[in-house]
C-alpha cells in the first residue's frame, strides 16, 4: 500500500512539473514563434527582453519532469523514449539551438537576422514536436512484454500532426497574451490583435483534438461518456467555456493581465482533461503508474530529495517573476 502511494505521489509530482513547463516555457516559445510578425528591430529586441530573465529558468521544469520520470517510473521511460526518440531528439536540438540564437544576436548585428531566424525556428520546432509526443501518447504507444514493439516513425501520423499545430497555435496564444500583458503602444496593439487571432486558432484546434480522441481507444470513450467517469470528464468543458469567455473579453475590453490569466488555464483545463483520459494509466493504452514505478526504497529517496528542492525551485521561480513584474521599459536593454 505504501509503495502504491508513493507511485501516485511521484505520478502528481511529475504531472506538476510537467504542467508548469508547459504554461511557463509555453509563452516564451511562443514569443520566439511570434518573432517574425515583427518588422522593426526594436519590436523584435523588446519582445526578447520581456523573457530574458526568465526562460532558462522556466526549463527547469522540463528536467524536473524528464529526470523524475527516469529516476522514478523507469519502465515507462524506458517505453517511451525508443517511441518518441525523433520527435524528442529534434525538441531538444531545437531548444539548444534557441537558446544559442537568444545569446548570440545580441552580440552580433551583421548576424542578427540569422539568429533571429535560429531563435524562431527552434521555438516553433520545439513547440511542434512537443505537440508530435503528445499526440502519439494519446494515441497509444504498442507495449508487449513490458517494452516497446513499435515502430520508429509510428509517432507520426494525422493525429499526432494535428497535436503538433495544437500546440504551436496555443504557445502563439499564450506568447501574443504574454507580450499583451508585457509591453506598451504599437507593439503592444499589435499582440493584442494577434491574442484574438491565435486564441480563435487554439479553441478550434482544441475542439478538433478533443472530438478525435474519443475514437482512438474505446478506454477513452468509456470515460468521457459513460457513468460514472463521465461525471469527472463532465468537470472541464465548463471552466474551459468560462476561460474562453474571459479571454475574448479581456482582449475586447483592452485588458492586460486577464487574457494571459485566461489563456494559461485554458491549457490546465486541457491537462487536466488529457489527466482524465490517462488516468490510471502512466503510458496508454496498457501501462499503469504502478506497474512502470520503481522500488519503494528509490521511490523514497527521491522523495525526501524532492521534496527538499521543490520549495526551494518554487521560491526562486516567484522571486523571479515578482523582481521583473510589470511592463517592458523599451529603453532597457538586454544584458
Amino acid at each position: 500500500m505504501i509503495g502504491l502511494e508513493l507511485s501516485f505521489i511521484w505520478a502528481g509530482i511529475i504531472a506538476f512539473a510537467v504542467l508548469v513547463y508547459v504554461i511557463m516555457d509555453g509563452f516564451d516559445l511562443g514569443v520566439g514563434i511570434l518573432f517574425p510578425v515583427a518588422k522593426e528591430e526594436a519590436d523584435r529586441s523588446v519582445m526578447m527582453n520581456s523573457i530574458a530573465p526568465v526562460w532558462d529558468g522556466n526549463e527547469t521544469w522540463l528536467v524536473l519532469g524528464g529526470g523524475g520520470l527516469f529516476a522514478v517510473f523507469p519502465l515507462a521511460y524506458a517505453v517511451v523514449m525508443p517511441a518518441l526518440y525523433i520527435p524528442i531528439i529534434v525538441m531538444l536540438l531545437a531548444l539548444v539551438f534557441r537558446g544559442v540564437a537568444f545569446e548570440y544576436r545580441w552580440r552580433t548585428k551583421r548576424l542578427r537576422k540569422v539568429w533571429d531566424f535560429g531563435f524562431s525556428v527552434g521555438s516553433f520546432l520545439a513547440a511542434f514536436c512537443q505537440g508530435l509526443a503528445l499526440g502519439a501518447l494519446v494515441q497509444g504507444i504498442a507495449i508487449e512484454d513490458r517494452a516497446y514493439v513499435g515502430g520508429a516513425w509510428d509517432w507520426l501520423t494525422p493525429f499526432s500532426v494535428l497535436t503538433g499545430f495544437a500546440v504551436v497555435v496555443g504557445y502563439a496564444m499564450l506568447g501574443a497574451t504574454w507580450l499583451n500583458m508585457k509591453l506598451t503602444g504599437r507593439i503592444q496593439d499589435q499582440m493584442r490583435r494577434l491574442s484574438f487571432t491565435t486564441s480563435i486558432a487554439t479553441v478550434i484546434a482544441m475542439a478538433a483534438v478533443s472530438i478525435w480522441t474519443p475514437f482512438l481507444d474505446p478506454e477513452y470513450w468509456v470515460r468521457w461518456f459513460t457513468w460514472p467517469y463521465m461525471g469527472f470528464s463532465l468537470l472541464v468543458p465548463i471552466p474551459i467555456a468560462l476561460a474562453v469567455w474571459r479571454l475574448f473579453t479581456g482582449l475586447r475590453d483592452e485588458r492586460d493581465i486577464s487574457p494571459f490569466l485566461s489563456a494559461l488555464a485554458l491549457f490546465v483545463l486541457g491537462f487536466a482533461g488529457i489527466g482524465i483520459s490517462f488516468y490510471p494509466h502512466i503510458v496508454p493504452p496498457s501501462l499503469t503508474i504502478a506497474e512502470a514505478a520503481a522500488p519503494d526504497s528509490s521511490l523514497l529517496f527521491t522523495l525526501i530529495g524532492t521534496l527538499v528542492l521543490l520549495p526551494v525551485i518554487l521560491i526562486y521561480t516567484g522571486y523571479a517573476y515578482w523582481v521583473f513584474r510589470g511592463k517592458v521599459d523599451p529603453k532597457e536593454g538586454y544584458h
